[in-house]
């Protein structure tokens, strides 16, 4: 399904109105329609590449019952989504979290919502670089290839990843689109065909494998630790709106693609889920080898059989990353057309010809570089990526909850929740403190300190290498996000025009002129 086209003239007037009412020129290239805004958001989900990457954590952690983990944090996610959807519906404009909070809560709460949100971004596009080489290479081996999966090959491939995926942004959201939409289809139908031929062909657990621990202890305690894939899956769904100034009607598109990606991300990895567990040959072994998909795969079926699979999770993981730094770039671009970050004159110029913001693409792909530099695999990375996330959404709901008490929204939107809004996004905070407290809980399988890793990270500092990952990563963008904001961004003006009605803002500023640059 293909609906990547420009807008007819009438479509576009109506679009570049409604964005110049928020001060704002159009620059990017409006020609993403329903299906490619939730393609993007989907792909930025990839369910198969969380289940992928960390599906070895729920088996090993409480054996086939962490499939109960999947639609408790669906569910939880799903509730956020609905005030995302909200938002979206009011707000179309580039930026997501950072362009929320800017109208609902000022400059300063916003600032700082941004600056965390932009490196969880960051910290996810490598993420899932460096999850790539976890199915390519045993792919490639699968296909005659002679490569050990060391530390050394994986940082190789994950930076070639990162180089490829730098390119295809910068030649603009058409391409991103179209790579998207075609992944996004092999995707959905990969994993629901090798679901099904799993069930149908190689069930040795049987359907009640989901109420069995396979000998692990279940308690609430090791249940909290098992959910960690499901939640480094089940995020990014708001890309469908940060990318909507590319989104053609917005306010009415990306609501509906912020929902349904969550609703269709549950869907499929309930299906594969559910059906790689009944394929485990013998659960005793797999639970003590921490067996993923690949060799559960690679122990039903034929080598060809197994190199087909890992080339479609291959292939999935690559468009993540894809659509991954999309987003995050957009919210780099948002920023720095309101001057809020270093360097915001070569991060907001958008190319005429292209029409994307090139100075925005090549910084990502640079920052995202730099934790490669000391690699330490996948679900070290993943376990700040995912933390950080979580606690930007937590900031945006603050923000939300606040401004609903406050009475908003006055004006309508195509999308709305009505007199739910309050209990929704009241909800969505408890869920999202929830599961904060729980990636911040110091433990060795979701947050342990570089010692911990055996010495895979080091920070060069003994106390600082007795210290949870995760609360040494988020203290330290803060800091510096602090010093800086304190030395340069406090005295700058924001901007903060928006239609009547949907400033909420204390810091309110003299509207700015439509950017144009």
């Amino acid at each position: 399904m293909v609906d990547i086209h420009d807008e007819t003239p009438r479509e576009a007037a109506r679009d570049e109105a409604d964005l110049a009412r928020f001060g704002y020129k159009q620059e990017l290239r409006r020609t993403l329609g329903v299906f490619s805004s939730f393609a993007v958001a989907f792909s930025y989900i990839s369910p198969s590449t969380g289940i992928f990457a960390l599906f070895f954590l729920g088996l090993t952690t409480i054996g086939g019952v962490f499939f109960w983990s999947w639609p408790i944090v669906a569910l939880g996610q799903f509730i956020i989504a609905l005030t995302f959807a909200e938002l979206s519906s009011h707000y179309p404009v580039a930026g997501s979290v950072f362009q929320w909070t800017k109208y609902l809560s000022g400059k300063t709460y916003s600032w700082f919502a941004g600056w965390i949100y932009l490196f969880a971004g960051i910290l996810t596009v490598t993420s899932v670089c460096v999850t790539l080489p976890l199915a390519l290479i045993p792919a490639f081996n699968g296909m005659g290839w002679n490569l050990s999966s060391s530390l050394h090959n994986q940082r190789i491939v994950a930076v070639i990843t990162l180089a490829s995926i730098t390119i295809l942004n910068i030649f603009g959201v058409r391409l991103v689109a179209l790579i998207n939409n075609t992944g996004v289809i092999f995707e959905i139908l990969g994993m629901v065909v090798f679901a099904f031929i799993l069930a149908l062909f190689h069930n040795h657990q049987g359907v009640g494998v989901i109420f069995h621990t396979g000998g692990q202890s279940l308690t609430v305690s090791t249940f909290l630790v098992a959910m960690f894939m499901s939640l480094y899956v089940i995020y990014g769904f708001d890309t469908a709106s940060t990318l909507a100034e590319e989104t053609k009607d917005p306010r009415r598109e990306a609501p509906k693609a912020v929902l349904a990606s969550v609703v269709g991300a549950f869907v499929v990895g309930a299906i594969f889920l559910w059906a790689t567990l009944m394929a485990v040959p013998n659960m005793g072994a797999a639970i003590k080898g921490a067996f993923g998909p690949a060799q559960i795969i690679d122990a039903n079926f034929s080598n060809a059989f197994a190199t087909t699979y890992l080339l479609v999770v291959a292939a999935a993981i690559f468009v993540c990353c894809l659509a991954i730094q999309a987003s995050t770039i957009r919210l780099c671009f948002g920023m720095s057309r309101d001057e809020q970050l270093p360097g915001s004159s070569l991060l907001r110029a958008v190319n005429p010809r292209l029409h994307t913001p090139i100075g925005s693409c090549i910084a990502v792909g640079a920052i995202a570089f730099i934790p490669m530099l000391q690699y330490t695999g996948a679900a070290i990375v993943a376990i700040a990526a995912t933390g950080m996330i979580y606690l930007s959404y937590l900031i945006c709901n603050l923000a939300v909850i606040r401004a609903r008490l406050r009475g908003w929204p006055r004006s309508a939107a195509p999308f709305s929740l009505g007199k739910w809004g309050i209990p929704i996004t009241a909800l969505g905070l408890a869920w999202g403190g929830g599961m904060l407290i729980n990636f911040a809980w110091p433990r060795v399988q979701s947050n342990p300190t570089p010692n911990q890793t055996g010495k895979l990270l080091n920070f060069h500092w003994h106390w600082l290498n007795d210290r949870p990952i995760l609360w040494t990563v988020a203290i330290f963008i803060a800091l510096v996000g602090v010093v800086y904001f304190v030395l340069v961004q406090r005295t700058k003006p924001a901007h903060l025009q928006a239609p009547e009605g949907e400033v909420y803002a204390e810091e309110v500023a003299t509207p700015a002129p439509a950017s144009t640059s």
